[in-house]
């Protein structure tokens, strides 16, 4: 089977809902289809670089530039995170391709743990260490740490899609027709039907952060791409969600607002 970071990356490009590539746009800062790949990558690469300020203290809803200026300002320099980054803002301009499923998983990691840290650090929780989606993997090890955070985010978002009731046979082909046409295999298909099927459990979406704070807020932002949080249902479900991760209003807020929920 195919390992989590290319599902991710195949959710990620096909987006969960009507609104997942909206939302990662406003993340990116592209504001849906204003902006060009070449704006986008270019300000991250000054970011990234340390040749930007951050402009997240300067306006009410940040883009993703501005949280990396935050995030990344004491770190320097990071390929892995504007690569991971370029992939994910090109798949969503319509640049992408299924064999980037890879880069783009990465690049939806690096955003949803930019958006994490970022939250924290205005929260007054900011984890002593940066996620390691942010770093370049030096070993088999850390690479395989990377690959069970995938697997986390992909379950996650998979729950979230349930929190209207169970997802029935229409829903199930209807997302598994959108990821098919992203180079979904039939290994990863198989995975996401059995997975769709099970009932839904928050429970085990909360334990599968491992009390790790910057992963809570992951496993929040990554739930709001997989639904439109416009049901009463979708919503109680979020707020049960943030409840049991330990998340605050101040947290769970910056983070809709970048997403621009």
């Amino acid at each position: 089977m195919a390992g989590f970071m290319d599902i991710l990356g195949t959710m990620v490009q096909q987006g969960m809902s009507k609104s997942s590539g909206t939302r990662m746009s406003e993340a990116l800062g592209a504001g849906g289809s204003q902006g060009s790949l070449n704006d986008i990558i270019g300000g991250l690469s000054q970011v990234l670089g340390g040749s930007q300020s951050s402009q997240s203290s300067q306006a009410g809803t940040p883009g993703l530039g501005g949280i990396l200026g935050d995030v990344l300002g004491s770190l320097g320099s990071n390929k892995a995170a504007l690569g991971g980054l370029g992939a994910l803002a090109g798949a969503l301009l319509g640049g992408g391709k299924s064999s980037t499923r890879g880069a783009v998983g990465g690049g939806g990691l690096a955003m949803l743990a930019s958006l994490a840290f970022s939250a924290l650090q205005k929260a007054g929780q900011e984890p002593k260490q940066a996620p390691r989606a942010l770093f370049e993997p030096q070993s088999e090890q850390e690479e395989q740490a990377l690959d069970h955070d995938a697997e986390v985010i992909v379950k996650a978002m998979i729950n979230a899609a349930k929190a209207d009731g169970r997802i029935d046979e229409t829903e199930i082909n209807k997302i598994v027709g959108k990821l098919e046409q992203g180079g979904l295999t039939r290994e990863e298909k198989d995975f996401f039907v059995a997975e769709a099927n099970k009932p839904m459990d928050i429970d085990s979406v909360v334990a599968s952060a491992g009390g790790q704070s910057d992963m809570a807020a992951q496993v929040y932002a990554a739930s709001l791409l997989a639904i439109e949080v416009d049901t009463l249902a979708e919503q109680q479900y979020m707020q049960q969600l943030a409840a049991g991760l330990g998340l605050n209003s101040q947290v769970t807020g910056h983070i809709e607002r970048a997403l621009g929920v």
